[in-house]
């Protein structure tokens, strides 16, 4: 299934394991009042559907994957194209398109077919990668002509893929009106990902990326997400997610407004260092984002268009997300739309017809018998066919550029790209030119004209600066290709800082990023630091999914003033008004420049406020991080403390060594303290200023499972069918359900409150995310489906050593394993010889045996209630 560790099989698989959540083969779901929803297709043609998407006249595509998260062997996928020749909402015809493995992103473009799906060696049958292909049915005939052509390889794990599955790869795709494709990145990551032209790239954990739909200019977009499936961009660019991180006890869902260059921190500066990141505008609960569109049609009712519509694989629910303007950025109000169980993906056709595929239950290895696609319309919408773009007239096609549809944008937009002609730069620079019309088409224009010209429409982009309402959209466009970078006046960016408005000044600061020119360091340093530029206090989490949009202007010239390397301007700005922004930048230049020109500000200072922030800077330069290169990754369950994950020294390291030695020396036993929490919270690991680490002995409860479970009670005597029939009819004493929990050995390896020490699955929210009888049947059949993140482990060590357990914590250094009767390990990494995931759950099959029906639905009752 699709990556649905992906936020959440973690998390909503309780107890270890979970059987498929729903096995009534009736479709079950909930929609608004104002919504028809049709049955389009069902198991029979589209089990397991990992993804779709929806030609703008109207033909599905819909990736099916019999391997889902789990699976590892080839030869279990194709993309289907379904039609409906009679638009009554159901499928009349369906054509298998092209065989390919675990597909997880498609877009339609005319007669190409763009899919990001995982490949296989035929020589070994086993995963390689992943890559986006291209793929072509110039004939009409509805099947691929021939073989993929790859725009990007290897843009995932290979390693992790073939060991685990793809519930942590590279997942959805979708384009943006300015013509780049959008690519979600898991926190797998990628290693020498390249592209048509050769080009490389490598990321070490999740955020988006994107390329040209010829496979060129790959680039990252933002960085430092966890699990996130897809993309909704809205027509003025701005893309939002519903990814997650497994902060604190769950794997909560964060709704994320993603701006170019951004760093959003998972795992290792979101929640130690969250002054340095641009937050989540929303912690959301346990959940596990799947599929984005933003809808923007003009026969939807106004309370459901031109909204971020995100799917909610671990919630069975499509979720609306009201996003109110803030700043360079938004808060939001999330609300319930659609019910669909175990829903992956949505697309939406020129006519207006919303699509969306549900996994129903297939679980995490694919399912024949699971799994199906609906239509939603409005209650008065009426199919009206979508222009075949190849044939239309330049007139219609201006038509279609115009219109109030995102979909008939965007494919007009294209197609004038392709015929590259005069009149379609006409047409474009007409649009966009046009004051009378609305914002968002006029940047359709703008976004046509500039891909169209290239380096010959610099001029005119130019001037578009000059225009009030399109000046933050002339001034990205003018930066959006860095292929013609050096032929871009900086001078439109420079008069951008000065705008009224804080978006322009936010695409100014990105513009000069991506120009590259040194000489504008000592304007970005000018950026004014909020006072909510704050790190979190010690031992405490800091704000890292609470909206600050004041945030995000320093935030933005940090990263263009490192991706610069303007290291004299920022030394020279330590001892200015600008000192702040300047050491926040310095932080992540690991040069000896960098390292030598702090310690001469520091000896040169009197200001001792800023000469212990210098000294903080140090000590985060004493280490960094080790280069990726793909033979690691994190876990389900990372260490989080920051600010790196894999540390290593450097060339500068000694230097700082030495220094911080002689001022810690200096400062003498009252001043002492200082350097101990310095080494503590950037992980410097000095031993002179190490402090012993004091862990408090934790009473666990003593319980006796092997007892529990061979005691026969009504449910150990009853069939599994029987006891869900039971559960169904008897509501359960909830006050009583706790004390079973503790009672029958529940509490050795789950925690309820985030206060308490992690354990195995957090029951704290479980409530918000399955029912009772999901909850009940992981208890009765904890086998059925491992959760992820928690199967047992089996590491053998030194000294002859064997532990079997589950990971509760891991770094660089250690692993930290608990078994089944609550002991906990610390293992060094370093000593270990071996490490194999289990088959089967740690949880042992029959600890509610004992119990009779009314205990069981007292238990079900409890953590159904758990909602945190």
């Amino acid at each position: 299934m699709i990556k649905f560790s992906l936020s959440l099989i973690s998390f909503t698989l309780v107890f270890f394991g979970l059987k498929n959540f729903f096995s009534e083969p009736k479709i079950q779901r909930v929609s608004p009042p104002e919504l028809t929803i049709t049955n389009f297709a069902g198991p029979d043609v589209t089990p397991s559907p990992a993804c779709l998407a929806v030609a703008p006249t109207g033909e599905v595509y819909v990736g099916v994957d019999m391997m889902g998260s789990l699976g590892k062997d080839p030869g279990k996928g194709h993309i289907l194209k379904l039609i409906d020749k009679d638009n009554d909402g159901k499928m009349d015809e369906h054509i298998d398109f092209a065989e390919v493995d675990n597909p997880r992103g498609i877009i339609v473009q005319g007669s190409q077919v763009y899919v990001l799906h995982t490949t296989f060696s035929k020589e070994t049958k086993q995963a390689t990668g992943m890559d986006l292909v291209v793929f072509e049915d110039k004939d009409g005939d509805g099947k691929a002509d021939g073989p993929e052509k790859p725009l990007i390889e290897h843009i995932s794990n290979a390693k992790y893929i073939r060991e685990r599955g793809t519930d942590h790869a590279t997942n959805g795709i979708r384009m943006g009106i300015d013509g780049w494709i959008y690519i979600s990145v898991g926190d797998f990551g990628f290693h020498d990902a390249v592209d048509r032209s050769g080009k490389k790239l490598t990321m070490l954990g999740g955020g988006i990326m994107r390329v040209r739909p010829d496979g060129t200019e790959m680039e990252v977009y933002t960085h430092g997400t966890r699990n996130v499936y897809d993309v909704a961009i809205d027509p003025y660019m701005n893309v939002f997610t519903r990814e997650n991180t497994n902060d604190g006890g769950g794997w909560n869902v964060r709704f994320s407004h993603h701006i170019q260059s951004g760093e959003y921190g998972y795992p290792v500066l979101f929640q130690n260092f969250t002054d340095e990141i641009i937050p989540a505008l929303a912690d959301l609960g346990g959940g596990s984002g799947t599929g984005a569109l933003f809808m923007d049609e003009p026969n939807w009712p106004e309370q459901y268009n031109h909204v971020p519509m995100m799917a909610d694989w671990g919630r069975s629910m499509l979720y609306i997300h009201r996003v109110t303007a803030d700043g360079p950025t938004f808060t939001q109000k999330d609300e319930e739309f659609i019910k669909l169980p175990q829903i992956t993906d949505l697309d939406v056709d020129g006519s207006g017809r919303l699509y969306l595929s549900a996994w129903d239950g297939a679980g995490y290895s694919g399912s024949p018998n699971k799994g199906y696609v609906v239509r939603a319309v409005p209650n008065n919408w009426k199919y009206k066919a979508f222009p075949d773009v190849k044939k239309a007239s330049i007139k219609k096609l201006t038509e279609l550029l115009k219109s109030n549809s995102a979909v008939g944008r965007l494919t007009a937009s294209q197609e004038l790209v392709l015929r590259n002609n005069k009149q379609a730069i006409a047409t474009a620079l007409k649009v966009a030119s046009d004051q009378g019309l609305a914002l968002d088409v006029r940047i359709a224009g703008i976004y046509t004209y500039a891909q169209l010209t290239k380096e010959n429409g610099i001029a005119t982009l130019v001037e578009f600066t000059k225009d009030k309402a399109l000046r933050e959209f002339a001034l990205k466009a003018l930066a959006d290709r860095k292929v013609n970078i050096d032929k871009i006046p900086v001078e439109p960016f420079l008069q951008g800082l000065k705008d009224s408005s804080v978006r322009v000044q936010a695409a100014s600061i990105i513009g000069l990023n991506r120009l590259g020119r040194p000489e504008v360091a000592n304007v970005l340093l000018q950026t004014k630091v909020p006072a909510s530029f704050i790190a979190p206090a010690k031992g405490t989490e800091g704000p890292h999914a609470t909206p600050n949009s004041a945030i995000i202007l320093p935030h933005l010239a940090v990263r263009a003033l490192v991706d610069l390397q303007a290291v004299d301007a920022l030394l020279a700005a330590v001892k200015t008004g600008n000192s702040t922004l300047a050491l926040w930048a310095l932080r992540y230049i690991h040069t000896e420049k960098a390292v030598n020109g702090l310690i001469e500000n520091y000896k040169h200072s009197t200001d001792e406020k800023l000469k212990q922030q210098i000294l903080v800077t140090l000590g985060r330069l004493y280490k960094k991080e080790i280069a990726y290169d793909a033979t690691w990754w994190w876990g389900t369950r990372p260490d989080s403390h920051g600010p790196y994950f894999k540390a290593v020294s450097w060339e500068g390291s000694p230097i700082i060594e030495k220094f911080l030695k002689e001022e810690a020396t200096k400062a003498g036993a009252q001043g002492k303290q200082f350097y101990v929490d310095l080494n503590a919270r950037q992980r410097m690991d000095i031993p002179e200023f190490a402090e012993e680490e004091k862990v408090a002995a934790a009473e666990e409860p003593k319980i006796d499972l092997d007892k529990i479970k061979n005691k026969k009670g009504q449910v150990g005597k009853s069939s599994i069918e029987d006891v869900l029939l039971a559960i169904n009819k008897l509501q359960g004493d909830p006050l009583k359900g706790k004390n079973i929990f503790n009672n029958q050995g529940c509490i050795a390896c789950h925690s309820l409150s985030k206060s308490e020490k992690m354990k195995g699955p957090f029951m704290g929210q479980i409530g918000s995310i399955m029912n009772r009888e999901q909850i009940a049947e992981s208890i009765l059949k904890p086998n059925a489906s491992i959760s992820q993140g928690f199967a047992s482990v089996m590491i053998t060590a030194k000294g002859d050593r064997t532990y079997m357990g589950f990971i509760t914590e891991e770094t660089a250094a250690k692993v930290v394993v608990r078994n089944i009767a609550g002991e906990v390990f610390t293992i060094k990494a370093g000593d270990i010889l071996s490490r194999k995931e289990m088959e089967t759950s740690m949880m042992p099959e029959g600890l509610a045996n004992s119990l009779s029906y009314e205990e069981l639905a007292s238990l079900v009752t409890f953590l159904s209630e758990q909602k945190k």
